[in-house]
């Protein structure tokens, strides 16, 4: 089954966009943490930077690429997986929030590539 035909390509669209996103505030995320925050909240803010924008990169890539529901299923695990791992190191580190998510959130995204993984074995 093809997922980017049909009614399926907005869905294709709405993760390479997703990811095209991702890189684009990564960079901003990546500028912030260079110029404005110190230490711990340094460090972690340029671990969500690459993160999101390595996943973002691979979503916006990858995505156009997609073929069957697994492969749908494993970029949208992706990118749920990114927001939360990245969003939660965001949320601890800018607004004082709680990172409780953002091992859930890099669970979802191994879960995400070993999907991928299985997909394209599948092939």
């Amino acid at each position: 089954m093809t997922v980017g035909a049909g009614r399926h390509a907005r869905h294709v669209g709405a993760l390479v966009a997703a990811g095209a996103l991702l890189a684009s505030t990564s960079v901003g995320l990546s500028a912030y943490a260079a110029h404005a925050a110190d230490g711990g909240a340094r460090a972690a803010l340029q671990t969500a930077a690459a993160f999101a924008f390595g996943h973002g990169i691979a979503l916006a890539v990858v995505g156009r690429a997609v073929r069957d529901t697994l492969e749908m299923v494993s970029l949208i695990a992706l990118l749920l997986g990114t927001l939360l791992f990245a969003g939660a190191l965001v949320s601890r580190h800018l607004f004082g929030g709680p990172s409780f998510f953002a091992p859930w959130g890099g669970l979802l995204t191994m879960s995400g590539w070993l999907l991928f993984a299985v997909s394209a074995l599948r092939r």
